[in-house]
């Protein structure tokens, strides 16, 4: 019994001994997986990134949409061979987008560290202008691909040169890239005087006057404090080189072919100087929001003319002011809202005439008058005025107001209608008037009975949406544009090739346009 108890014990050593030389050669055992887990501090929708404490959550939509009688997706027949209401203008334009958000948030010691970026790719039909060539070549414009040379696609005539340039291409759009922490906004993100709506109080239109909007976004430093109770208030300092510069404008540069194509002279804006700065000052409640903004801008011309020996006018500072107020729970139905802003702007122009609406305007159609061609109207709004004749004068700002404003209705859970309009007048001072119309102005011209530089824009539009699943809405908004310009009577135009009107007599009117903007989008 000993020794078959030792032959037992001395096998099972030596398999153990064995199995340790086998498991030796044998691969190191992997880490469990660690899945992605949710994080439910902020919201549905975010996950913790894998192996860090950061919660992120993706975010975007997809549009499809056509606008009816116009060559731009975001607005109406306003200038150019757009306004020129002719062969050269487009029964429609089309665009298919795909937007893309992240948005990450850690949790630390001093608060939430929250980095945003929302990107948009569009593909958006384009359009043709006169190039004034005696065979009536035209010349496109829109975003397209290289060609496979590696060389941008001829854009002149008919067609594209290339079977390549246009299977491809479209837009790439940065909309917002911000970090916030412990109070501060830092990148790009919406201005802090525009109203929470910013564009669209209650439509889909872009090109609302009346008020401020950076849908879009802008660079900019601001702090916020929360107050409690839902008030805050926030100062920021914001680039104005992109999307806050109306002009700065040489009437000495006018003409009257220019003044017709709704430009008054030779922009002369100088290099950044000073941010916009901007205060607001918010209230939120069960019952709505009210907010006040003011801003200032500093306008910087270069010089008077080629060199610095011509001089220049010295910088002068524009201001706006803005008040925003939003009434929820209404009586005439769930989820039914007035949203209505007014704003003063002096020096400051794009505070009303915001980015996307412009502040240009040439507008052609029809007349009555015996002798006269078709008629025109057109109007411009820049920030200042100067002139580099007679030695050169100061700058002179260019005063406007405006408001802008929306009810928003819902028949029942799927369908809701809203109604809304626009207004913004813009007025110049006495050395705009003199130069442009005074004895021997620019546009003192034989026929020309009015002449006055000021203008008012006046816009309504209703616009139905339909939701006939969560996060899928198709929707229709028409909207009705007015240009209220003060010229009167007739004058001689020389023409332009863009638009491809000929030299001939031209009546001075008021003009309209209507747009209809067709769009399904789904978000996810």
């Amino acid at each position: 019994m000993k020794l078959v108890k030792s032959l037992l014990l001395g096998s099972a050593a030596g398999l153990i001994a064995v199995g340790g030389a086998q498991a030796a050669d044998l691969p190191v055992k992997a880490k469990a997986v660690e899945y992605v887990k949710i994080c439910s501090l902020y919201g549905a929708g975010f996950y913790y990134i894998p192996g860090t404490d950061t919660c992120i959550k993706l975010g975007g939509y997809l549009r499809a949409e056509v606008a009816l009688n116009t060559n731009s997706d975001f607005s109406g027949q306003l200038t150019s061979n757009n306004g020129a209401r002719n062969r050269l203008t487009n029964y429609y334009t089309m665009r298919a987008r795909e937007d893309l958000n992240i948005d990450t948030r850690t949790a630390t010691e001093y608060g939430v560290v929250r980095t945003f970026f929302d990107g948009v790719f569009s593909w958006t039909t384009g359009n043709y202008a006169g190039t004034g060539s005696a065979t009536g070549a035209t010349a496109y414009s829109g975003t397209l691909a290289l060609n496979t040379s590696g060389a941008t696609p001829a854009l002149v005539g008919s067609s594209i040169n290339g079977t390549d340039g246009n299977t491809s291409g479209g837009s790439l759009g940065v909309y917002y890239a911000f970090i916030q922490f412990a109070g501060f906004t830092m990148g790009k993100a919406v201005s802090q005087f525009d109203a929470p709506w910013t564009n669209y109080p209650g439509n889909n239109f872009d090109s609302l006057v009346g008020g401020s909007g950076t849908v879009t976004g802008v660079n900019q430093f601001t702090y916020t404090a929360d107050f409690g109770q839902g008030v805050t208030a926030s100062f920021s300092a914001e680039d104005a080189t992109a999307y806050y510069q109306a002009g700065n404008v040489n009437l000495a540069g006018a003409s009257v072919t220019g003044i017709a194509g709704g430009a008054y002279g030779s922009n002369a804006i100088g290099g950044s100087r000073s941010p916009n700065l901007v205060g607001m000052v918010r209230v939120d409640q069960a019952w709505g929001l009210f907010q006040a903004s003011v801003a200032a801008h500093d306008n910087h011309v270069a010089y008077y003319g080629p060199t610095e020996i011509t001089g220049h006018p010295d910088d002068k500072w524009g201001w706006a002011v803005q008040l925003a107020l939003s009434i929820k729970n209404i009586p005439t139905g769930a989820g039914d809202v007035i949203n209505i802003s007014g704003v003063y702007t002096d020096g400051a122009t794009r505070y009303n005439f915001q980015n996307l609406a412009g502040g240009s305007y040439s507008m052609f159609s029809g007349t009555n008058v015996a002798g006269a061609y078709q008629s025109v109207g057109f109007a411009y709004a820049p920030d200042t005025v100067f002139t580099s004749a007679a030695g050169g004068s100061s700058q002179e700002t260019v005063k406007t107001w405006g408001f802008r404003g929306a009810y928003t209705h819902n028949w029942d859970p799927y369908w809701n209608t809203a109604l809304y309009g626009a207004y913004a007048q813009a007025q110049f001072g006495s050395l705009a008037k003199t130069s442009l119309c005074g004895i021997g102005g620019t546009f003192a011209v034989a026929g020309v009975t009015s002449c006055n530089p000021d203008f008012a824009v006046a816009q309504v539009g209703v616009i139905t949406r339909w939701t006939p699943v969560k996060n899928l809405t198709f929707s229709a908004d028409l909207n009705w544009t007015h240009l209220d310009q003060k010229y009167a009577g007739t004058f001689a135009y020389a023409g332009s090739g863009t638009t491809a009107k000929p030299a001939a007599v031209y009546e001075l009117k008021d003009q309209d346009t209507i747009t209809l903007l067709l769009r399904a989008q789904r978000n996810w």
